[in-house]
């Protein structure tokens, strides 16, 4: 007999204990060891029965349990202990209170996924992740960030295999009163006011309902919209159904819903709690950058009455747009007349449809004038944007470049910020607790990763062990019950006690399944792999997980071909892969392998995460140079896998690679495991010969030392929101402030200009340039004065840039190591031309060339290459 209906029945805690109500709703004990502690200590059996889940878990315990708790002293105080520590984190001046009055007061970071913990099922992968580690570390800094999401019914899917290894997805409704979440509500005496909803117009006469839920991430605030409301028809209520569903209409109706209800649902949540207004608006991704056109809508239908051109300048000068993909086919694109259908429905209603259609038109050399792409208007709605990593950053002004015609890719205005890990989260409380007792808890908290150094190698090598033994035991368990899944009964499966081995060197590979990610590149020549794996004195075992999506049957394939081998009966106690990764399981598999593994094509890994959280537990790298490997590889932190000349076929490139990766592990990688030894048993040995608790590699545990020291401040998600901070949000809110003072008076200004200069520089061009000073004979510290004679039509120089750029001249005449100097303007000719001049020394030998050129010139632009035009000569 099955339920129509489910619900949650939440638990009344007596009053003594009833801060526990409010301490497994903020989800800061998803990396606040103590507060997890204290759950579990109340009763342990149904602490590991909720999954760690601190909701779950409240709502298990019995009615008389809980009036137990409730008179016991000791629990009351540890109850009230945790909320007075709760209360001092969430209150206390921290880092960004430190910046002073001209830090923005509250910045809205969009994102159509967050990872926060398996508890709350929002996210597919690394983008979700990272967001869910960008508002930890901003709660930790004390950044006053507003998060802003959707809630999916069925978050991500859940994945099994089948008999015959093929990836199976189940999607299990979730009830959002069983989260750690709460719904918006009106203001009522009794508390149980309306919800607040937003609303948006759709085609044909219908309306797009959302709730507000609110997650509490520590001192961040998440809101996240859910159509599966009353009200909506069952087509708009099934939107929010699961993370990335469906496609076409769908999924343009859930980022309509994400940008557009998000900034909506923003303003309702001001409304109600008297938050600060966001001064920095913050697009994680494309799918989010519907949020401009809401904004624009805003200041359009405000007091302030703006046109569409000024209200798109008031709104670039505050948006950050960060985009994670380097490749074009990871961006969403819609078809132009799809777009139109929905706005035409009066999403907003003061905006031109026009206009929104050319902000994502590829109106552009190569583009498809029909396609309405994400990522292009999230970069024409944003002033800043920028990469996940410095090598993401050079092949993202490279991919958009057509976007900026006539600059090199180096001036394409997309910097980098590199992506980090939150640490509380991904740290093992092992080494945390190693940190502790030797070096005091006031070296845990300023993150001296410099004291590793100070750690005997054996008890860096014994805590190895145990993190390795405690990731043995996981695998068994996850390992018979997958099997359990795929049909196997118990008699199969005693061989499952005795899956790998916590004295051999354990490889981890987890993440997304996308062919490029190249999960089966260890397959290339399975014997060889075999051999790896059985080597009679420094053997391998493989730890393996990563799901597909579910439209992807190319990444099945790879799955499928993977697990076929790993049930092999000769390898399968050195192989193993793991179905439905998760949080849960990423936190044991990090700290337990030895060796992390990455072997995408270069450059299509973005950056890439999981290599850092992997190396934040001692874990050396084994990767192809890409993404953050690229810019923090240092040869001895681990071994970069080379990689093919560019002119390779890929099947003579996957043989490359696989070469050079089975090349590394047997000739350095798991020599140098079992290498050098102290103590009792000097000299190199495999496991069969000496107890590995008897000998320690000192080259492995140096290189463990070297890791954690220097790439520990690095990969800190800390680092990374200072950085966002201090080069993104800061220069934002300014630009913004300034766009918006004396009744918007700049971006008026500016609107006006850019509408001036974009009609007169067809007719701008550098009629003439000459230099002096340049002896039949030149020299290094000869000065050359170069003239330019520069049309400008109706424009004025206080309108242009006229710049000489000069260095060395390749065989092609292209510049290199270049050097770029204004000029300064010096006579009026008439008729709007104008000399421009001004002197430059030789510096260098050799090949030596300089060109001139015409770039607009305005206070409010935040790049000269920002509107995208230039004159060369």
């Amino acid at each position: 007999m099955k339920a129509i209906r489910r619900f949650t029945v939440r638990t009344v805690l007596p009053e003594p204990i009833r801060p526990l109500a409010r301490l497994a709703s903020n989800l800061r004990w998803s990396w606040h060891r103590p507060t997890r502690d204290l759950f579990a200590g109340l009763n342990p059996r149904l602490w590991t029965e909720s999954g760690e889940d601190p909701v779950g878990f409240l709502g298990l315990v019995s009615r008389e349990e809980l009036q137990q708790l409730a008179a016991d002293q000791s629990v009351v105080e540890r109850v009230r202990a945790a909320e007075e520590d709760l209360d001092r984190y969430l209150e206390e001046p921290r880092w960004y209170q430190g910046l002073g009055p001209d830090a923005p007061a509250a910045i809205a970071y969009f994102s159509p996924e967050f990872g926060i913990t398996e508890v709350l099922p929002q996210y597919s992968g690394g983008l979700g992740i990272l967001a869910g580690d960008h508002l930890k570390a901003a709660s930790d800094l004390g950044v006053p960030l507003i998060g802003v999401g959707l809630l999916y019914q069925a978050g991500y899917f859940k994945q099994s295999l089948s008999r015959d290894a093929w990836q199976q997805e189940t999607y299990p409704v979730l009830d959002p009163d069983g989260l750690p979440l709460t719904l918006l509500r009106e203001p009522s005496p009794d508390g149980n006011g309306r919800p607040l909803q937003v609303s948006l117009p759709l085609p044909n006469h219908r309306r797009l309902l959302a709730h507000i839920w609110r997650a509490d991430v520590g001192r961040v605030p998440l809101l996240l919209l859910d159509s599966n409301v009353p009200g909506n028809d069952e087509a708009a209520r099934s939107i929010t159904d699961r993370l990335y569903g469906g496609g076409g209409d769908h999924r343009l109706q859930q980022e309509l819903l994400l940008g557009m209800g998000g900034v909506k649902a923003l303003r309702a949540f001001q409304k109600l709690t008297g938050t600060a207004a966001p001064e920095v608006f913050h697009t994680n991704e494309g799918h989010a950058g519907f949020l401009g056109i809401e904004r624009i809508q805003e200041l359009m239908a405000g007091d302030e009455a703006l046109t569409f051109d000024e209200a798109l300048a008031a709104g670039r000068a505050s948006t950050v747009f960060t985009t994670h993909t380097p490749v074009p086919a990871g961006i969403d694109r819609f078809e132009i007349a799809q777009i139109h259908h929905f706005f035409q429905a009066g999403l907003a209603p003061d905006v031109p449809v026009d206009r929104i259609l050319e902000l994502g038109r590829e109106n552009y050399a190569d583009g498809n004038a029909s396609v309405f792409n994400m990522a292009v208007m999230g970069l024409r709605l944003a002033q800043r944007a920028n990469g996940v990593a410095k090598l993401h950053g050079e092949v993202s002004r490279g991919m958009f470049s057509a976007l900026w015609p006539g600059f090199d890719h180096s001036e394409v205005p997309i910097t980098s910020v590199t992506n980090g890990v939150h640490v509380p989260t991904w740290v093992d409380s092992r080494i945390s607790k190693l940190a502790r007792d030797q070096f005091g808890s006031e070296a845990e908290a300023n993150g001296r990763w410099d004291l590793a150094y100070n750690v005997s190698d054996a008890d860096v090598w014994a805590l190895r062990r145990e993190m390795r033994a405690a990731l043995v035991d996981d695998v068994r368990k996850r390992l018979r019950a997958a099997w359990k899944k795929r049909g196997a009964a118990d008699a199969e499966l005693g061989w499952t006690d005795n899956v790998l081995d916590p004295d051999v060197l354990t490889i981890g590979f987890a993440r997304r399944v996308p062919t490029y990610k190249r999960l089966t590149l260890m397959l290339r020549e399975p014997e060889r792999l075999k051999a790896l794996l059985l080597h009679k004195e420094h053997p391998i075992q493989l730890v393996i997980a990563g799901k597909s999506h579910p439209a992807d049957d190319a990444g099945k394939k790879m799955i499928q071909d993977l697990v076929r081998f790993t049930d092999d009966p000769e390898v399968r106690h050195r192989i193993a892969f793991l179905p439905n990764y998760d949080i849960a399981m990423a936190r044991t598999l990090f700290p337990g392998c030895d060796v992390w593994l990455n072997n995408p094509l270069r450059p299509l890994e973005a950056c890439g995460t999981s290599g850092m959280k992997a190396a934040l537990n001692g874990s050396l790298n084994l990767s192809v140079l890409d993404g953050w490997w690229d810019e923090m590889y240092d040869g001895e932190n681990g071994w970069a896998i080379p990689t093919a000349n560019n002119g390779a076929s890929p099947e003579e490139r996957d043989d490359i690679e696989a070469a050079a990766l089975y090349e590394l592990l047997e000739t350095q990688v798991a020599p140098r495991f079992y290498g050098s030894t102290v103590s009792e048993g000097a000299g190199a040995a495999g496991p069969s010969t000496t107890s590995a608790a008897e000998k320690v590699p000192t080259h492995w545990v140096s290189m463990i030392k070297h890791t954690l020291a220097h790439l520990g401040p690095k990969v800190s998600a800390e680092r990374m929101l200072r950085d966002y901070v201090n080069i993104l949000y800061r220069p934002a809110a300014e630009a913004g402030r300034s766009a918006g003072a004396n009744s918007y008076l700049q971006a008026r200004s500016l609107a006006s200009w850019t509408a001036n200069v974009r009609s007169a520089w067809p007719h701008v061009h550098v009629e003439h340039v000459d230099s002096v000073g340049v002896s039949e004979d030149p020299q290094i510290g000869d000065t050359l004065q170069v003239n330019a004679y520069v049309a400008l039509h109706s424009l004025t120089p206080e309108d242009v840039s006229v710049e000489v750029a000069y260095g060395r001249a390749e065989e092609s005449d292209t510049l290199a190591e270049i050097t770029v100097m204004e000029l300064k303007v010096q006579e009026d000719l008439g008729s709007g031309r104008h000399l421009f001049s001004g002197s430059l020394v030789i510096d260098r030998s050799g090949s030596f060339g300089y060109t001139v050129r015409v770039l607009p010139r305005h206070d409010a632009l935040a790049s000269k290459a920002e509107l995208g035009l230039i004159v060369n000569a």
